[in-house]
């Protein structure tokens, strides 16, 4: 039986759950000009700019996961780092409105996800805590110790819960935690352009919070809170500093008058928090990740990476485009799993539309032996789990024209089914929440990683990704046979080539520089 804390989880993901009666709690109005500030400022008097110049610019993205010397730490070498997996990458316009893009993506481009910075022993960076500023490309000192023990750098990340809640409601948490696999798998591409490893610290909760200083309730009296997320070491950084002695700054406010509450936000945030997964065996479903036949630049791939907002719902995609992605996947030397070490538990099944050599059709990818028995356990006994694939454990479940069911069961939403295919990530849901609460958020983190991958091998091939969080959760359920909690949808993620609309203008991402597209 499930202790409170994961009773309160499994409580809060039925609550949240779109169907075909009814949508999940949420505002019943939006005011655009009232949106919560997309930047947050924490100490504008003491911001340091850091230098912008992408400095691994040169590599192939097929040799990204290529063993490479590491550059030292640096002002210029992170600010190189930062510029490629939580920066600018060009501002949008549009009858009046402005907006910016990132290295990462985020539910309705409202990106909840603040960035930290601990710097020790780091050419051109006074040791210290920092807040990383994307608007300005520059640092915010928060906290400085009077004597730093040990050298090295850490990211971490804290999330504004009020920037998705604002618009989606109760379910903002769930939306939350995926931007937060997102920004876990973008920090890992852009650490290995720089020869850097990134390692995941499993701190205890409280230690976290102290450590990024969102625990500190005086500083965020009347302004949105931040809740701790995670915690990254680079390269051999040793263990983080552990207290800080001077603390400067002040978050600003962001939203003055919100119209809502969600309670159930913070109750389930309560409820989930724990240590990021240990180390766990690799993933044993291998399969070779093909060649690509051009040699676009990785920093190409990521700074001109876009989510779709339509699909042309004609293009095929090449199988050997397909096999590459689906490879990524699974590739145990992909820096992203070379970071996330925990054994696989979300598993992408595949609603095949416009794919060259693969029948349309609902397919499923288990990541490693143990999860396709588990799958073949508990999905639709009439499923014929054909092999599809000579390298790939792609299994071909049902031979079926599956576009306007990936449109209803995506919320209606014409994207899923004008897209090549669209991934389903099914997760191995009650008994990991079960056996520890914050399992619920590791595994919105493993969909995001699974969906960033994804969007990035799709972008590299000159196709496009998008992520869809809003489907009918049990509707998908009964469509795969599934009749408890033992599994779970977690996000939709469509692939396909981009309509893009010519009235969008796209302007640089700082203002001196020049445009990328």
């Amino acid at each position: 039986m499930p202790d409170a804390r994961a009773a309160t989880v499994l409580a809060y993901h039925a609550r949240t759950k779109h169907s075909l009666e009814r949508y999940a709690a949420g505002p019943e109005t939006l005011d655009w000009d009232a949106q919560p500030a997309a930047f947050r400022d924490w100490n504008p008097e003491q911001r340091q700019p850091l230098p912008r110049t992408i400095l691994a610019n040169d590599i192939p993205w097929q040799a990204l996961a290529a063993p490479r010397a590491p550059l030292p730490f640096s002002a210029d070498t992170l600010g190189s780092l930062l510029r490629l997996c939580v920066g600018l990458t060009a501002w949008k316009e549009h009858g009046g409105a402005r907006w910016s893009l990132r290295a990462h993506p985020s539910s309705g481009n409202l990106h909840p996800t603040e960035t930290w910075l601990i710097a020790q022993g780091i050419a051109g960076i006074d040791d210290g805590l920092y807040h990383y500023h994307n608007l300005h490309h520059a640092l915010e000192l928060r906290a400085t110790q009077a004597a730093p023990a040990s050298s090295g750098v850490w990211l971490g990340f804290s999330s504004i819960h009020w920037r998705e809640a604002w618009k989606y409601g109760e379910r903002a948490f769930r939306y939350c935690q995926l931007d937060i696999g997102h920004v876990l798998a973008a920090v890992s591409y852009a650490a290995a352009l720089h020869g850097w490893r990134v390692r995941l610290l499993p701190l205890p909760a409280a230690q976290l919070a102290r450590t990024l200083g969102v625990d500190r309730a005086t500083d965020f009296a009347n302004v949105e809170p931040e809740e701790a997320d995670c915690l990254l070491a680079l390269e051999h950084s040793a263990a983080p500093p552990q207290d800080w002695q001077h603390w400067f700054g002040t978050p600003a406010l962001l939203d003055p008058r919100p119209l809502y509450q969600w309670p159930v936000i913070e109750e389930v945030a309560a409820a989930s928090t724990g240590a990021a997964p240990g180390t766990h065996e690799a993933p044993s479903a291998v399969a070779p990740v093909g060649a690509m036949d051009n040699d676009i630049r990785a920093a190409q791939v990521i700074l001109k990476r876009r989510s779709a907002q339509a699909f042309d719902g004609a293009s095929i995609m090449p199988q050997a485009s397909f096999t590459r992605l689906l490879g990524a996947l699974l590739a145990p030397d992909n820096p992203v799993w070379r970071m996330w070490t925990a054994a696989p538990r979300v598993h992408p099944l595949l609603l095949v539309h416009r794919v060259e050599g693969i029948a349309p059709g609902i397919y499923a990818l288990p990541r490693s032996a143990e999860a396709e028995a588990g799958l073949r356990a508990a999905l639709r006994d009439t499923f014929t789990w054909q092999r599809s694939d000579a390298t790939l454990p792609l299994y071909q479940l049902l031979a079926v024209r599956s576009g306007n069911a990936a449109r209803t069961l995506s919320c209606h939403q014409h994207i899923a089914s004008n897209a090549a295919f669209t991934f389903i990530m099914l997760a191995e849901f009650a008994a990991p929440i079960t056996a520890d609460a914050a399992a619920y958020r590791h595994l919105h983190w493993e969909a995001g990683m699974l969906g960033h991958i994804a969007t990035l091998e799709a972008e590299a091939a000159g196709w496009r990704g998008t992520g869809i969080g809003c489907f009918f959760d049990d509707a998908v359920h009964e469509v795969l046979g599934l009749r408890d909690m033992q599994y779970q949808v977690l996000y939709h993620y469509a692939i396909g080539m981009a309509l893009d609309d010519p009235r969008i203008l796209t302007l640089p991402a700082y203002p001196e520089e020049a445009p990328h597209e």
